[in-house]
């Protein structure tokens, strides 16, 4: 479970960066800038969700899949200029992406390049392709996955890393 405490600390600690800033003196306080974006971690594991969030914070994991079927109102999909924190394995706040892109495509229409930038594993589509297979036979079930499934090609940009150890 998230530390919301944590999360809101962390939101208030970085927001200038993507101009979120607080005009409550003026207007009042707005959602959007008391409200921390989405918090998620990355993977299915703990252990995942810390290798990946290594990745980002080196630079070498700048996007992400989503089957369009995981969607729902309570977690819609993406939209260019979204950000959202990204969480550790202990679902403490560590970095704030944004989205820059959003594109969808059949499972077997994702493309090399963005299979590379997910930066796992080798970064080859065969690797992509294998693992997301997996990933989404076991979230949706075997029924559900085909090479026509509908999935969201998200890339974003790094725009905060927060340094472990830092109680921001």
């Amino acid at each position: 479970m998230t530390d919301d405490d944590a999360l809101v600390r962390y939101w208030e600690s970085v927001r200038a960066k993507v101009k979120v800033s607080r005009v409550h003196v003026v207007t009042g306080p707005g959602v959007q800038g008391t409200v921390p974006p989405p918090a998620f971690a990355f993977g299915d594991t703990p252990e995942q969700a810390d290798e990946l969030l290594a990745l980002v914070l080196a630079g070498r994991k700048t996007a992400t899949s989503t089957a369009v079927a995981e969607l729902s109102e309570s977690d819609p999909a993406p939209q260019v200029g979204d950000v959202a924190i990204v969480l550790d394995g202990a679902q403490r706040p560590r970095a704030l992406i944004r989205t820059t892109a959003v594109t969808e495509v059949a499972f077997r229409d994702v493309t090399p390049a963005h299979a590379a930038a997910e930066g796992e594993g080798d970064g080859t589509l065969e690797h992509w392709r294998r693992e997301h297979e997996r990933f989404w036979r076991s979230v949706l079930g075997d029924d559900a996955f085909s090479p026509d499934l509908p999935v969201l090609c998200e890339t974003f940009q790094l725009v905060d890393p927060s340094l472990p150890g830092r109680t921001s």
